[in-house]
Protein backbone atom coordinates (compact mmCIF):
# COMPACT_ATOMS: atom_id res chain seq x y z
CA UNK A 1 0.00 0.00 0.00
CA UNK A 2 1.32 3.45 -0.93
CA UNK A 3 2.74 5.50 1.92
CA UNK A 4 0.03 8.18 1.77
CA UNK A 5 -2.88 5.87 0.94
CA UNK A 6 -5.55 5.77 3.62
CA UNK A 7 -6.60 2.53 5.23
CA UNK A 8 -10.25 1.84 5.96
CA UNK A 9 -11.50 4.34 8.52
CA UNK A 10 -8.38 6.51 8.35
CA UNK A 11 -7.72 9.92 6.86
CA UNK A 12 -5.24 9.95 3.97
CA UNK A 13 -2.70 12.76 3.97
CA UNK A 14 -1.63 14.16 0.63
CA UNK A 15 2.10 14.21 1.37
CA UNK A 16 4.79 15.99 -0.59
CA UNK A 17 4.31 17.27 -4.14
CA UNK A 18 0.52 17.33 -3.85
CA UNK A 19 -1.56 20.52 -3.78
CA UNK A 20 -4.48 20.40 -1.34
CA UNK A 21 -7.52 22.56 -2.22
CA UNK A 22 -9.52 23.73 0.78
CA UNK A 23 -12.55 25.73 1.78
CA UNK A 24 -13.48 27.51 5.00
CA UNK A 25 -17.20 28.07 4.61
CA UNK A 26 -17.50 30.02 7.85
CA UNK A 27 -15.12 32.66 6.49
CA UNK A 28 -16.09 32.54 2.79
CA UNK A 29 -12.51 31.56 2.00
CA UNK A 30 -11.12 29.14 -0.55
CA UNK A 31 -7.53 28.30 -1.32
CA UNK A 32 -4.79 25.74 -1.75
CA UNK A 33 -1.85 24.55 0.31
CA UNK A 34 1.21 22.52 -0.68
CA UNK A 35 4.48 21.07 0.52
CA UNK A 36 7.13 20.31 -2.09
CA UNK A 37 10.03 17.93 -1.56
CA UNK A 38 11.35 15.43 -4.13
CA UNK A 39 10.28 17.60 -7.06
CA UNK A 40 12.54 20.39 -5.77
CA UNK A 41 15.53 18.10 -5.29
CA UNK A 42 15.09 16.98 -8.89
CA UNK A 43 14.67 20.41 -10.47
CA UNK A 44 17.21 22.30 -8.38
CA UNK A 45 19.78 19.51 -8.39
CA UNK A 46 20.18 19.49 -12.17
CA UNK A 47 21.80 22.91 -12.19
CA UNK A 48 23.45 22.88 -8.76
CA UNK A 49 22.17 26.38 -8.05
CA UNK A 50 23.78 28.46 -5.30
CA UNK A 51 21.73 28.49 -2.10
CA UNK A 52 20.28 31.97 -2.59
CA UNK A 53 19.21 31.22 -6.17
CA UNK A 54 17.76 27.82 -5.26
CA UNK A 55 15.67 29.38 -2.50
CA UNK A 56 14.21 32.00 -4.83
CA UNK A 57 13.42 29.43 -7.51
CA UNK A 58 11.88 27.07 -4.95
CA UNK A 59 9.49 29.82 -3.84
CA UNK A 60 8.67 30.67 -7.47
CA UNK A 61 7.86 27.00 -8.13
CA UNK A 62 5.61 26.91 -5.06
CA UNK A 63 3.76 30.04 -6.15
CA UNK A 64 3.30 28.65 -9.66
CA UNK A 65 1.85 25.29 -8.60
CA UNK A 66 -0.51 26.95 -6.11
CA UNK A 67 -2.00 29.05 -8.91
CA UNK A 68 -1.54 26.63 -11.81
CA UNK A 69 -3.45 23.78 -10.19
CA UNK A 70 -6.52 26.02 -9.98
CA UNK A 71 -6.83 26.24 -13.78
CA UNK A 72 -9.96 24.59 -15.16
CA UNK A 73 -8.77 24.23 -18.75
CA UNK A 74 -5.96 22.66 -20.75
CA UNK A 75 -3.08 25.05 -21.11
CA UNK A 76 0.07 26.51 -19.61
CA UNK A 77 0.60 28.93 -16.75
CA UNK A 78 3.93 30.70 -16.46
CA UNK A 79 5.42 32.79 -13.69
CA UNK A 80 8.47 34.79 -14.72
CA UNK A 81 10.63 37.49 -13.19
CA UNK A 82 12.94 39.74 -15.17
CA UNK A 83 15.11 42.19 -13.32
CA UNK A 84 18.44 43.99 -13.28
CA UNK A 85 19.76 42.17 -10.20
CA UNK A 86 22.28 39.30 -10.18
CA UNK A 87 19.36 36.83 -10.50
CA UNK A 88 17.99 38.39 -13.65
CA UNK A 89 15.55 35.62 -14.63
CA UNK A 90 13.29 33.12 -12.89
CA UNK A 91 10.85 31.18 -15.04
CA UNK A 92 8.44 28.43 -14.00
CA UNK A 93 6.02 26.72 -16.39
CA UNK A 94 3.03 24.71 -15.19
CA UNK A 95 1.33 22.66 -17.91
CA UNK A 96 -2.06 21.30 -16.88
CA UNK A 97 -2.85 19.11 -15.16
CA UNK A 98 0.46 18.47 -13.36
CA UNK A 99 3.72 19.16 -15.22
CA UNK A 100 6.29 21.60 -13.82
CA UNK A 101 9.58 22.84 -15.20
CA UNK A 102 11.72 25.70 -13.92
CA UNK A 103 14.96 27.56 -14.56
CA UNK A 104 16.95 30.41 -13.05
CA UNK A 105 19.58 32.58 -14.72
CA UNK A 106 22.12 34.45 -12.64
CA UNK A 107 25.45 36.21 -12.76
CA UNK A 108 27.80 34.38 -10.40
CA UNK A 109 30.18 37.30 -9.95
CA UNK A 110 27.34 39.72 -9.25
CA UNK A 111 25.72 37.22 -6.89
CA UNK A 112 28.92 36.75 -4.90
CA UNK A 113 29.43 40.50 -4.66
CA UNK A 114 25.86 41.10 -3.48
CA UNK A 115 26.06 38.41 -0.79
CA UNK A 116 29.49 39.59 0.39
CA UNK A 117 28.12 43.13 0.73
CA UNK A 118 25.12 41.96 2.75
CA UNK A 119 22.60 42.47 -0.05
CA UNK A 120 21.14 38.96 -0.22
CA UNK A 121 17.44 39.74 0.29
CA UNK A 122 15.08 38.81 -2.58
CA UNK A 123 14.61 42.44 -3.66
CA UNK A 124 18.39 42.85 -3.86
CA UNK A 125 18.97 39.69 -5.89
CA UNK A 126 16.08 40.27 -8.30
CA UNK A 127 16.61 44.01 -8.64
CA UNK A 128 14.21 46.32 -10.45
CA UNK A 129 12.00 44.72 -13.05
CA UNK A 130 8.71 42.90 -13.45
CA UNK A 131 6.88 39.78 -12.34
CA UNK A 132 4.67 38.39 -15.10
CA UNK A 133 1.84 35.86 -14.94
CA UNK A 134 0.96 34.36 -18.33
CA UNK A 135 -1.93 32.04 -19.19
CA UNK A 136 -1.79 30.30 -22.57
CA UNK A 137 -4.78 28.16 -23.59
CA UNK A 138 -3.31 27.17 -26.94
CA UNK A 139 -3.48 28.42 -30.47
CA UNK A 140 -7.23 29.01 -30.44
CA UNK A 141 -7.15 31.54 -27.60
CA UNK A 142 -5.31 34.80 -27.03
CA UNK A 143 -2.72 34.50 -24.24
CA UNK A 144 -3.38 36.59 -21.15
CA UNK A 145 -0.56 38.29 -19.28
CA UNK A 146 -0.61 40.24 -16.04
CA UNK A 147 2.45 42.22 -15.01
CA UNK A 148 3.44 43.84 -11.75
CA UNK A 149 6.64 45.62 -10.75
CA UNK A 150 9.25 43.81 -8.65
CA UNK A 151 8.47 46.18 -5.84
CA UNK A 152 8.40 44.21 -2.61
CA UNK A 153 10.51 42.45 -0.03
CA UNK A 154 9.62 38.94 -1.24
CA UNK A 155 7.90 37.02 -4.01
CA UNK A 156 4.84 36.51 -1.82
CA UNK A 157 4.56 40.26 -1.23
CA UNK A 158 4.91 41.01 -4.94
CA UNK A 159 2.32 38.34 -5.79
CA UNK A 160 -0.04 39.91 -3.26
CA UNK A 161 0.24 43.25 -5.05
CA UNK A 162 -0.55 41.52 -8.35
CA UNK A 163 -3.76 39.97 -7.00
CA UNK A 164 -4.83 43.26 -5.51
CA UNK A 165 -4.20 45.29 -8.65
CA UNK A 166 -5.12 42.83 -11.41
CA UNK A 167 -7.53 40.25 -9.99
CA UNK A 168 -9.12 42.51 -7.37
CA UNK A 169 -9.79 39.49 -5.19
CA UNK A 170 -8.69 39.74 -1.56
CA UNK A 171 -5.79 37.29 -1.51
CA UNK A 172 -3.04 36.35 0.94
CA UNK A 173 -0.06 34.28 -0.16
CA UNK A 174 2.54 32.70 2.12
CA UNK A 175 5.66 31.05 0.72
CA UNK A 176 8.68 29.48 2.37
CA UNK A 177 11.69 27.37 1.40
CA UNK A 178 14.28 25.66 3.56
CA UNK A 179 17.17 23.21 3.47
CA UNK A 180 16.89 19.93 5.37
CA UNK A 181 19.50 17.37 6.27
CA UNK A 182 19.04 13.72 7.22
CA UNK A 183 21.02 10.49 7.04
CA UNK A 184 20.70 7.86 4.39
CA UNK A 185 20.81 4.09 4.88
CA UNK A 186 24.61 4.28 4.73
CA UNK A 187 24.68 6.76 7.62
CA UNK A 188 25.93 9.63 5.46
CA UNK A 189 24.35 13.07 5.63
CA UNK A 190 21.92 13.92 2.84
CA UNK A 191 20.78 17.37 1.73
CA UNK A 192 17.21 18.16 0.66
CA UNK A 193 15.25 21.21 -0.36
CA UNK A 194 11.71 21.68 0.86
CA UNK A 195 9.18 24.41 0.20
CA UNK A 196 5.63 25.11 1.18
CA UNK A 197 2.93 27.60 0.51
CA UNK A 198 -0.65 28.57 1.06
CA UNK A 199 -2.94 30.86 -0.90
CA UNK A 200 -6.24 32.02 0.58
CA UNK A 201 -8.86 34.07 -1.27
CA UNK A 202 -11.98 35.79 0.01
CA UNK A 203 -14.91 34.86 -2.23
CA UNK A 204 -18.20 35.86 -0.59
CA UNK A 205 -21.51 35.72 -2.44
CA UNK A 206 -21.97 39.48 -2.07
CA UNK A 207 -19.31 41.23 -4.24
CA UNK A 208 -19.45 44.44 -2.21
CA UNK A 209 -17.90 42.56 0.72
CA UNK A 210 -14.70 42.19 -1.33
CA UNK A 211 -13.89 45.90 -1.32
CA UNK A 212 -10.33 46.77 -0.37
CA UNK A 213 -8.62 49.99 0.55
CA UNK A 214 -6.30 51.63 -1.98
CA UNK A 215 -2.69 50.54 -1.95
CA UNK A 216 -0.25 53.06 -0.43
CA UNK A 217 0.69 55.64 -3.03
CA UNK A 218 -2.34 54.90 -5.17
CA UNK A 219 -4.15 57.49 -7.22
CA UNK A 220 -7.52 57.00 -5.55
CA UNK A 221 -9.74 59.85 -4.34
CA UNK A 222 -8.15 61.07 -1.12
CA UNK A 223 -11.49 62.49 0.00
CA UNK A 224 -13.27 59.16 -0.32
CA UNK A 225 -14.13 57.37 2.94
CA UNK A 226 -11.71 54.69 4.13
CA UNK A 227 -12.91 51.23 3.16
CA UNK A 228 -13.07 48.82 6.07
CA UNK A 229 -12.15 45.22 5.32
CA UNK A 230 -14.78 42.56 5.88
CA UNK A 231 -14.47 40.98 9.33
CA UNK A 232 -14.34 37.44 7.90
CA UNK A 233 -11.51 38.35 5.57
CA UNK A 234 -9.59 40.16 8.30
CA UNK A 235 -9.79 37.03 10.43
CA UNK A 236 -8.73 34.69 7.62
CA UNK A 237 -5.88 36.93 6.50
CA UNK A 238 -4.62 37.32 10.05
CA UNK A 239 -4.61 33.55 10.55
CA UNK A 240 -2.65 32.93 7.34
CA UNK A 241 -0.13 35.58 8.31
CA UNK A 242 0.72 33.64 11.48
CA UNK A 243 2.25 30.81 9.44
CA UNK A 244 6.05 30.73 9.42
CA UNK A 245 8.56 29.00 7.15
CA UNK A 246 9.10 26.15 9.61
CA UNK A 247 5.41 25.21 9.51
CA UNK A 248 5.28 25.54 5.73
CA UNK A 249 8.22 23.20 5.17
CA UNK A 250 8.15 20.78 8.14
CA UNK A 251 7.45 17.25 6.78
CA UNK A 252 5.88 16.34 10.13
CA UNK A 253 3.21 19.02 9.73
CA UNK A 254 1.85 18.46 6.23
CA UNK A 255 -0.71 20.56 4.38
CA UNK A 256 -3.78 19.10 6.08
CA UNK A 257 -2.41 19.49 9.60
CA UNK A 258 -1.41 23.07 8.83
CA UNK A 259 -4.90 23.89 7.56
CA UNK A 260 -6.43 22.33 10.67
CA UNK A 261 -4.15 24.40 12.90
CA UNK A 262 -5.25 27.56 11.15
CA UNK A 263 -8.95 27.08 10.66
CA UNK A 264 -10.22 24.31 12.98
CA UNK A 265 -12.38 26.72 14.95
CA UNK A 266 -14.21 27.72 11.78
CA UNK A 267 -14.24 24.28 10.17
CA UNK A 268 -12.03 23.62 7.16
CA UNK A 269 -12.85 21.21 4.37
CA UNK A 270 -10.10 19.71 2.21
CA UNK A 271 -10.55 18.20 -1.22
CA UNK A 272 -8.79 15.62 -3.38
CA UNK A 273 -5.09 16.52 -3.66
CA UNK A 274 -3.57 17.30 -7.05
CA UNK A 275 -0.12 15.90 -7.78
CA UNK A 276 2.62 17.93 -9.45
CA UNK A 277 5.40 16.32 -11.47
CA UNK A 278 8.87 17.30 -12.64
CA UNK A 279 8.33 17.02 -16.37
CA UNK A 280 9.81 19.22 -19.09
CA UNK A 281 7.97 19.84 -22.35
CA UNK A 282 11.06 19.22 -24.46
CA UNK A 283 11.37 15.99 -26.43
CA UNK A 284 13.63 14.37 -28.98
CA UNK A 285 11.03 14.82 -31.73
CA UNK A 286 10.39 18.49 -30.92
CA UNK A 287 14.07 19.41 -31.05
CA UNK A 288 14.56 17.32 -34.17
CA UNK A 289 11.79 19.32 -35.83
CA UNK A 290 13.57 22.57 -34.96
CA UNK A 291 16.89 21.31 -36.34
CA UNK A 292 15.22 20.20 -39.57
CA UNK A 293 14.25 23.83 -40.13
CA UNK A 294 17.94 24.84 -40.31
CA UNK A 295 19.78 25.23 -43.58
CA UNK A 296 22.34 22.66 -44.69
CA UNK A 297 25.12 25.16 -43.98
CA UNK A 298 23.84 25.72 -40.44
CA UNK A 299 23.62 21.97 -39.87
CA UNK A 300 27.18 21.44 -41.08
CA UNK A 301 28.45 24.22 -38.81
CA UNK A 302 26.83 22.49 -35.82
CA UNK A 303 28.26 19.02 -36.42
CA UNK A 304 30.77 17.72 -33.88
CA UNK A 305 32.05 14.14 -33.83
CA UNK A 306 29.76 13.22 -36.75
CA UNK A 307 26.64 14.39 -34.93
CA UNK A 308 24.77 17.24 -33.29
CA UNK A 309 24.12 17.50 -29.56
CA UNK A 310 21.46 19.81 -28.16
CA UNK A 311 20.92 20.37 -24.43
CA UNK A 312 17.62 21.72 -23.08
CA UNK A 313 18.51 24.81 -21.05
CA UNK A 314 15.68 24.18 -18.60
CA UNK A 315 15.85 20.47 -17.76
CA UNK A 316 19.49 19.89 -18.83
CA UNK A 317 18.56 16.84 -20.96
CA UNK A 318 20.94 16.31 -23.89
CA UNK A 319 19.70 14.93 -27.21
CA UNK A 320 22.12 13.68 -29.83
CA UNK A 321 21.36 13.31 -33.55
CA UNK A 322 23.23 11.88 -36.47
CA UNK A 323 23.72 14.51 -39.14
CA UNK A 324 21.63 12.54 -41.63
CA UNK A 325 18.63 12.65 -39.27
CA UNK A 326 18.27 16.42 -39.43
CA UNK A 327 19.79 17.31 -42.81
CA UNK A 328 17.28 19.09 -45.09
CA UNK A 329 15.85 16.83 -47.81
Amino acid sequence: MAENEAKLGEFGFAGDDHVVPFQVEGLDVRGRAVQLGPILDSILGRHNYPQAVARLLAEAITLTVLIGTSLKFDGKFTVQTRGDGPVDLLVVDFTTPSDVRAYARFDQEGLDAAIASGYAAPQDLLGKGVLAFTIDQGRFAQPYQGIVALDGASLEEIAGVYFRQSEQIPTRVRLGAAEFYDRGPDGKSRHHWRAGGIIAQFLPEAPERMRQADLPGGDGDETAPVVAEDDNWMEARSLVETVDTIELTDPEVGAERLLFRLFHERGVRVYEPQSVLDRCSCSRDKIKGVLQGFSEEEINDSIEDDGISVTCEICATTYRYEAAEVMPA
